[in-house]
């Protein structure tokens, strides 16, 4: 019995099916061995490079190549098996081997998109756009794959097109919310009204903060009180929106004051605080920069500013909007004169004693 066994163990390892099988394990583990080693190196000198593509491929291929090694090595392997012990499995070999090398394929491609995307936002690209087109083209490429492998498996494409266009109607009407806030995030990312670290406000609804997120369905805005507002894409398409982190400069109009009894001085402060603002490091001297007597107030006698500081900045804003009106006050002071303040005068006529 033992030298039967060892009879027919002999035979099975000298059986050219086990030798072909063999020789397949054996090509793909040194395969998979070599494939490691030349990403291994290939990396090293793509990392040199400035370019993103070059870094996105080799960030994203190495481990579906790997997978195609071992599923094309299978493959084979066991298409030998089969050949040699006549089973049925082989009808299902091909079906299934295409059905994995799409996967592999879309992996690839969804990968290499991803890879793209951050290196392309870590180059300065806007992260919106980024994001946008990084979505549209991974949805592109799970239809095609799904599609494809329907194909393969022997659906009708066209059947199924057919009735998707009669469901889609159906559909349409049933998740019409659904497909407004789709288009309505679609529209964003083509216009770009706004993008993620921006600060948006709405004359129309009450809704100011800071873009955090901008989806398919919602864009997230962080309030000012730190809480977070979840908005539906489709809002944006029926109101104003304003977008403060956009704008070049920031406006400073001001009206200030002085008492009717430094009246004489008054074209001498208005002169001087001009003259002030004009040499200002902080303002904008290509915007319109004004400083005018304007009426004559109830208890003042008023005069207006009007500049745009160089900043946008909302705390450095502030800042130099401070030290402009305090200088103003310094200058008023300078010429012997008061801001004025709401006062009444009472004249009291005299009156004569009867005789």
């Amino acid at each position: 019995m033992e030298k039967f066994d060892s009879v027919g163990w002999l035979a099975l390892f000298t059986h050219p099916a086990t030798a072909q099988v063999f020789a397949v394990v054996s090509v793909t583990v040194v395969g998979n061995y070599l494939l490691r080693k030349f990403f291994r190196r290939l990396k090293a000198r793509a990392v040199k490079t400035r370019t993103v593509w070059d870094d996105a491929l080799v960030a994203s291929i190495q481990r579906p190549a790997i997978l195609m090694i071992w599923i094309l090595g299978i493959g084979f392997a066991t298409e030998v098996i089969s050949a040699e012990t006549g089973s049925s499995l082989s009808q299902m070999i091909d079906p299934v081997r295409y059905v994995l090398v799409i996967a592999v394929i879309m992996l690839f491609a969804i990968s290499f998109v991803r890879e793209c995307e951050i290196g392309f936002v870590h180059h300065g690209t806007d992260v919106t756009t980024a994001s946008a087109i990084s979505k549209l083209l991974k949805i592109s490429i799970f239809i095609t794959a799904a599609l494809t492998v329907l194909q393969t498996l022997g659906v009708s494409i066209q059947g199924l097109l057919a009735f998707g266009g009669v469901g889609g109607i159906a559909v349409g009407f049933a998740a019409k919310d659904i497909l407004s806030n789709f288009f309505g995030g679609l529209m964003i990312y083509l216009d770009r009204p706004f993008a993620v670290g921006d600060w948006v406000r709405s004359p129309d609804r009450d809704i100011e903060g800071t873009v955090e997120r901008i989806g398919w369905r919602l864009t997230v805005i962080r309030t000012f009180q730190q809480r977070p507002l979840y908005v539906p894409n489709s809002v944006f398409a029926s109101i104003a929106v304003e977008n403060p982190s956009r704008m070049h400069n920031r406006r400073i109009y001001e009206t200030i004051g002085v008492r009717y009894d430094d009246v004489d001085r008054l074209r001498s402060i208005v002169s001087e605080v001009k003259t002030y603002l004009a040499e200002n490091p902080e303002i904008e001297q290509n915007r319109t920069l004004i400083v005018n007597f304007n009426s004559f107030g109830p208890s003042s006698l008023d005069f207006f500013i009007y500049c745009f500081t160089k900043t946008t900045n909302w705390v450095e804003y502030h800042s130099v909007k401070e030290s402009v009106l305090l200088a103003i006050h310094d200058i008023i002071a300078a010429h012997d004169a008061e801001v004025a303040f709401p006062t009444t005068t009472v004249h009291l006529h005299d009156i004569q004693p009867e005789a």
